[in-house]
């Protein structure tokens, strides 16, 4: 079993400069709601993962992704470089996605996203070839032959919000597909599947989720609130694709990945850096 900080990762996938922003109550049609909190911070299931991994390795993450050539976009390489992050970026004549997120006292979000979401790919002139000796990479957004090419690391798990087309078009088997349960954007039908993955992990927040093959594991229960829940399934996903490139079981995985989605909940914002 090796250490954390001794392997290599990286994630493949997408970033949305995102405002976080904490309300009493939701907002509502036709009233003008209050914030009490702003904060911003390159997000988005690629860079949620990205930093998340950072804090488990010693070893610099690689983050594989495309930003839009405007301040924004420049801003999230610039924060992501700031953390410690080897990000490796296809610049696209696009805008950067934008997004808000609403959290209110029950630690519940509202999120709203603005423009294209922008992926690599693997025609990108990227340095694709770093991730044939790496021991894990988690992805969030791709193309299908870049998927491909993920497939050379020793651990491969993904989102189903890569889309089944793109993974059934890579025509590789995942080590494990990640999925949230509360959300409607990353529901699928296993039969759509071409190559069944290796698992199939869905998270429920606070009430643990369930392992195909294994069936349901427990939550983590920290001594803290809850107070944001935007990130917890991306932080899941990167502890348990660290664990997983380890060499650890799948069940000390899968709580590595618990522990670091209850963390992500105590925190407003997706990390608290």
């Amino acid at each position: 079993m090796n250490k954390l900080d001794s392997i290599n990762i990286a994630v493949v996938g997408h970033v949305e400069w995102v405002s976080f922003v904490y309300v009493e109550n939701m907002p509502s049609q036709g009233l003008i709601n209050h914030g009490k909190k702003l904060k911003e911070e390159p997000a988005g299931g690629g860079a949620v993962s990205a930093v998340q991994m950072s804090k488990l390795s010693k070893n610099k993450v690689h983050f594989f992704t495309a930003l839009g050539k405007d301040s924004i976009g420049q801003k999230c390489y610039e924060k992501l470089c700031s953390l410690g992050i080897k990000v490796h970026v296809a610049w696209r004549e696009k805008p950067t996605r934008r997004g808000f997120s609403f959290v209110d006292s029950n630690g519940d979000r509202a999120i709203t996203i603005i423009g294209e979401r922008l992926q690599p790919m693997a025609k990108d002139p990227l340095p694709w070839e770093l991730l044939n000796n790496f021991d894990g990479v988690f992805i969030s957004a791709a193309d299908w032959e870049a998927i491909r090419i993920c497939r050379q690391s020793k651990v491969l798990c993904a989102t189903p919000r890569v889309s089944i087309k793109q993974l059934n078009k890579a025509k590789i088997k995942l080590d494990a597909l990640i999925n949230s349960n509360f959300d409607p954007d990353e529901q699928y039908n296993i039969q759509n599947l071409d190559i069944k993955p290796k698992l199939l992990i869905s998270t429920e927040g606070h009430l643990g989720g369930k392992v195909i093959p294994g069936g349901r594991y427990d939550p983590v229960h920290l001594n803290k609130a809850a107070i944001d829940s935007y990130g917890c399934g991306d932080s899941f996903a990167a502890g348990f694709t660290t664990g997983l490139a380890a060499n650890w079981s799948i069940k000390k995985s899968i709580n590595l990945g618990a522990m670091c989605g209850a963390e992500c909940a105590t925190q407003f914002g997706p990390y608290n850096v």
